[in-house]
């Protein structure tokens, strides 16, 4: 093969050329992960978050966008979709990812204002995400899809605290809810549920479990490999989020919608306890 025929199958592998996408929480972490395979597959990448010089950094290495956005804030999430417009005049992917963790404690205790709090930015968040990336989609008559982060604390109790548990669940039902309205716009809207992927979020619980402040992402990755997973020795990770992330956001997922992707290595499918059984 000549090498503009190597050239035009790299291009046609890229699975987003030239659409427009908004990643909230997208400066780090998952978010970070995503952009940067986004604009790998052609993608045009608005970053939105508060971690301005993490972002408008990512942004400049990407050759796509940053803008300052608290999710929170209504008018900070219109904003992001308004910057999208402004560049390219058009968004086709929006990824709701931006999310904190919260404080834990049993309920009997929980002040209601920091739930409220973290309800305004996990839940509300994702509310105004879908809302103003659906206005657009629906102006711009091209469909779109959005995708939302969700948790494997929103499948199976006792993996987070109550309120991170409680919007991570909200989630799930919003997605659903808005797809079946969306739909007839083209518009698809989907969840994905990560679990055990070494986020600053994931080290920080541990950390504080086990009362060892020098834990390291490897370390949290070698104990979801031989505690949190069926796959034996594999924890989760960015690029593995960033994937299916990237899957539901293409074509290849053009006929998914109203769906929660789980990537957790099968842990919150099945019990490994009793895999003894399958010996011999």
């Amino acid at each position: 093969m000549d090498s503009d025929g190597v050239k035009a199958q790299r291009i046609s592998s890229k699975r987003l050329i030239g659409k427009v996408a908004v990643i909230t929480g997208g400066a780090r972490g998952i978010g970070a992960a995503t952009a940067k395979l986004f604009a790998e597959n052609g993608a045009h990448v608005i970053i939105a978050d508060i971690l301005d010089e993490l972002g408008a950094k990512l942004a400049d290495f990407i050759g796509g966008r940053y803008v300052h956005c608290d999710v929170s804030k209504e008018y900070d999430v219109e904003q992001a979709i308004q910057c999208a417009l402004n560049w390219k005049g058009r968004i086709d992917i929006m990824f709701n990812n931006a999310g904190i963790a919260g404080l834990g404690g049993s309920i009997t205790n929980h002040k209601m204002d920091e739930m409220r709090a973290l309800v305004d930015i996990n839940l509300y968040g994702i509310v105004h995400g879908i809302k103003h990336a659906a206005r657009a989609m629906i102006e711009g008559k091209i469909g779109g899809a959005i995708i939302c982060s969700s948790s494997s604390a929103a499948i199976m109790g006792g993996l987070a605290s109550h309120a991170y548990t409680l919007s991570k669940e909200a989630i799930l039902g919003l997605a659903r809810s808005t797809a079946c309205e969306l739909g007839v716009h083209g518009i698809r809207v989907n969840c994905i549920s990560p679990h055990g992927v070494p986020s600053d979020m994931l080290i920080s619980g541990y950390r504080k479990f086990l009362g060892n402040a020098d834990l390291k992402p490897e370390d949290v990755c070698k104990i979801v490999g031989e505690r949190g997973s069926l796959i034996k020795g594999r924890c989760g990770s960015f690029e593995d989020v960033a994937q299916a992330v990237l899957f539901l956001a293409s074509n290849d997922a053009g006929f998914i919608t109203g769906h929660n992707l789980v990537i957790d290595g099968g842990y919150t499918s099945a019990c490994s306890q009793m895999s003894f059984m399958y010996q011999g």
